[in-house]
C-alpha cells in the first residue's frame, strides 16, 4: 500500500479523536425518541419482483500516465485526466514535497510520498481555473515553491472526483475491499439498494478503535483494505472504507471532514449521491437526486437517528 504522508489538513489528531469523545458524550449512550441507528436491508414496496443483481459500471481508476508527466520542480505532475476529476503526482526530491491545490479561498495540501510512488488527487472544487504549487521543504518548516502555474479544468460531469482512488481513499481495483463491495453488490437489484448494504455491512462489522485513537500520529492515512481486515478503525478509516467501497462500483460519494456540535470535534464521514429511488435502514431514509450524509462511525456506536440527521450538528471542513 501507499507510504502513509501528511493529510491535507490540520488538527487531525483531533480527528482521529473524534469518534472517542462523541462516544462518551452521547453518541455510545442510549438513542433518543429516533431510537438507535442499525441496519437492515432496503425496505421494499408492494410485492417483493425478482431483479437483476446490481452491475457495476468499469472501474473507474486514477493512473498516473508516464507519458503525460511534465516536470514540476521538486516533482512531475500527469495533468491528463483533469475531466475525469482528479491529478496525479510523484515527488523527484530527497526533501519533503508539498502539492498546493486551490481556488478562490480554498485550499487543499497533499504531501507526496518520499518514495516516489505516485499518488492521485481530486480536483473537487468544480469547474474552473485552479492554482497548483509545488512546495519543497528547504529547513525546518519552510518550504519554497519550486513550480507553480494556474491548470484550467471542466469536469466531464461533478461525480468525476468522486467515483476514483485517491490519497485520502486509496484502493486499487484488487483491494479487498472491492472485492467485497461486488459481493454484496450481487444481492442488490439497483445502487441504492447497494449503498444501503454497504452501509449496513459497515455498521455491524466495523467497531471504534480506542487505542488506535489514543495513539495516532499526525500525518496518518487511512487504508480501507487495512481497516476491513482489523475489524476496527477511527472515524477516519470508517469513513475512507465506505468511500472505497461505493466508489468502486459507480456510487459517487464524498470524503468529508469538519466538525461536529455540540462540542466542535473534528470528524470524518460521508456522503452518498442518491440518484433514483433513494434507499432505507431502520432509521435512514436517503432521498433520490440529492447527496446524503452518512455518519457510519457514530450509527455503529448507536448515536440517535435525529441526531444524523440534523444538519445543524454538521459543519463541512475539506470534501475529498
Amino acid at each position: 500500500m501507499r507510504q502513509k504522508q501528511r493529510p491535507g489538513h490540520k488538527k487531525l489528531r483531533a480527528l482521529c479523536l473524534c469518534a472517542a469523545f462523541a462516544l462518551l458524550a452521547g453518541c455510545a449512550s442510549s438513542a433518543g425518541p429516533g431510537g438507535s441507528v442499525g441496519a437492515s436491508a432496503p425496505a421494499q414496496s408492494g410485492e417483493e419482483a425478482e431483479t437483476a443483481p446490481y452491475q457495476a459500471p468499469p472501474f473507474a481508476d486514477s493512473p498516473f500516465e508516464e507519458g503525460a508527466a511534465q516536470d514540476c520542480g521538486a516533482a512531475r505532475l500527469d495533468l491528463s485526466h483533469t475531466a475525469q476529476g482528479y491529478l496525479a503526482a510523484e515527488s523527484q526530491s530527497n526533501q519533503a514535497v508539498v502539492l498546493l491545490v486551490s481556488m478562490g479561498e480554498s485550499q487543499y495540501k497533499y504531501w507526496l510520498p518520499q518514495d516516489g510512488s505516485p499518488v492521485s488527487v481530486p480536483l473537487n472544487m468544480g469547474d474552473g481555473s485552479y492554482q497548483l504549487r509545488v512546495m519543497e521543504n528547504i529547513s525546518g518548516s519552510t518550504y519554497a515553491e519550486t513550480w507553480a502555474q494556474e491548470v484550467p479544468v471542466e469536469l466531464a460531469d461533478e461525480f468525476q472526483p468522486y467515483l476514483r482512488p485517491s490519497q485520502m481513499v486509496a484502493y486499487t481495483r484488487d483491494s479487498a475491499c472491492v472485492a467485497l463491495a461486488g459481493q454484496l453488490a450481487r444481492d442488490c437489484g439497483d445502487s441504492t439498494q447497494l449503498a444501503a448494504a454497504v452501509y449496513g455491512y459497515l455498521v455491524d462489522h466495523i467497531s471504534y478503535d480506542q487505542p488506535k485513537a489514543d495513539t495516532v500520529q499526525s500525518g496518518y492515512l487511512p487504508d480501507p483494505d487495512e481497516t476491513l481486515a482489523a475489524g476496527k478503525g477511527i472515524c477516519f478509516d470508517y469513513a475512507a472504507l465506505a468511500a472505497a467501497m461505493l466508489r468502486s462500483q459507480g456510487v459517487p460519494t464524498r470524503l468529508i471532514t469538519g466538525y461536529v456540535a455540540p462540542d466542535g470535534i473534528y470528524h470524518a464521514w460521508n456522503q452518498i449521491y442518491i440518484r433514483d429511488e433513494g434507499w432505507i435502514t431502520v432509521e435512514i431514509r436517503a432521498n433520490p437526486g440529492q447527496w446524503q450524509r452518512v455518519d457510519i462511525t457514530f450509527a455503529a456506536s448507536g448515536a440517535s437517528a435525529q441526531y444524523l440527521a440534523d444538519d445543524a450538528n454538521y459543519t463541512d471542513r475539506y470534501v475529498y
